[in-house]
């Protein structure tokens, strides 16, 4: 009987001390697991926080610049619209890289965990590969607009405050988002316009701008003191205060671009710096009309010449074509009709209708 008992006794610390083990190795085994998973993911995404918001500042702070020296480089620098630009691209880019960077370490700490606790996994990657592909189907467009607007920002095409050309609307950019872009036309009009839609983009604003202006004058005026006179009043323009630091290089006379109807023109060019060039332009349209009154440069009109025909070369009526030589006799074509009754032919008749016998005797 003792022994039948010592036997019970021993089985059960056996089972006891198993059962012991078994749940210390749980608790000590999958937990430190979990918790070593959940700390790596954390440390990792730390650290990859830290770098993105290194590079953002670096971006927000210039580090990423157009290029140019001089007065130049110092006009961009100084630009509040262009630190705002760059600003907002620099938190754009970062706030994307972040969230994805979070969500990718939180999809794979959990699964980690899950595979840890002896939950099977597989369906949970099924059902995120189905569910995968039919968003994919689904927000197609969504999708693309998302991945055109980082990569618009990325690659530093555009920003807020230039002037763009993108297609379908034109105008100056008031904000750039990762699925639209806002800009406002010249008259007011504020334009949306998808990102995923934009297939190209015309950026009138970046790094320099060329005013370009068309001249014309005359045929009978001396082109090479035309010349003469484009040409000092850009290099006056540019040497005074108000406008050197808006000319980057001396203006260009590239000489005669076209042979109009009315006159010839001729085409004066101006590096400016970036959105300055229609300011420069309207500056030089106004001195290059004094300067040609001055010197006595006429402005083309309009010319025609018109050419009076006497009447010794009028040509002659074109004759028809005769009856019976191929041609059709008009007469035959339109039907036989006789013609009306005259005057007389009514009296005779309403007489002989009033007397029958007057007729005969010849009355």
């Amino acid at each position: 009987m003792t022994d039948a008992l010592s036997a019970v006794l021993r089985a059960d610390a056996a089972d006891a001390s198993e059962t012991a083990g078994t749940v210390v190795d749980f608790l000590l085994d999958k937990p430190l697991h979990i918790a070593l998973v959940l700390l790596v993911c954390f440390v990792v995404r730390h650290l990859l926080l830290r770098l993105i918001g290194r590079v953002a500042a670096g971006i927000a702070s210039g580090a990423s610049r157009l290029g140019g020296r001089g007065r130049r480089s110092a006009l961009l620098e100084s630009s509040p619209l262009l630190n705002e630009r760059r600003e907002q691209r620099a938190g754009t880019i970062a706030s994307v890289l972040k969230s994805a960077t979070t969500l990718v370490l939180g999809v794979a700490a959990v699964m980690s965990v899950l595979d840890t606790l002896g939950v099977s996994i597989a369906p949970f990657l099924a059902s995120a590969g189905i569910a995968g592909v039919a968003i994919g189907f689904g927000a197609q467009a969504l999708v693309k607009d998302f991945l055109s607007g980082f990569f618009m920002l990325a690659e530093d095409q555009y920003g807020v405050g230039d002037v763009v050309d993108l297609g379908d609307a034109s105008g100056t950019v008031e904000a750039v988002g990762l699925r639209v872009t806002r800009l406002r036309d010249v008259e007011g009009t504020v334009w949306y316009v998808r990102n995923g839609e934009i297939l190209r983009v015309g950026n009138k604003s970046q790094g320099w701008a060329r005013a370009v202006l068309d001249v014309s004058v005359a045929y009978g005026s001396d082109v090479a003191h035309v010349q003469e006179v484009l040409q000092r009043l850009g290099d006056d323009l540019a040497q005074e205060e108000d406008w050197k630091e808006l000319v980057l290089e001396r203006p260009e006379v590239w000489g005669v671009e076209q042979m109009a109807v009315d006159g010839l023109v001729l085409r004066l060019v101006v590096k400016t710096a970036p959105m300055q060039q229609w300011a420069v332009q309207r500056e030089l349209r106004l001195r290059i009309k004094a300067a040609f009154d001055a010197e006595g440069i006429e402005f083309p009109f309009p010319q025609r010449t018109v050419w009076l025909r006497g009447e010794e070369e009028r040509p002659a009526p074109r004759q028809a074509p005769a009856a019976g030589r191929g041609g059709v006799d008009p007469a035959a074509a339109a039907g036989s009709h006789p013609p009306p009754p005259s005057e007389a032919d009514v009296v005779a008749e309403t007489a002989a209708e009033a007397d029958p016998g007057a007729v005969r005797r010849g009355t």
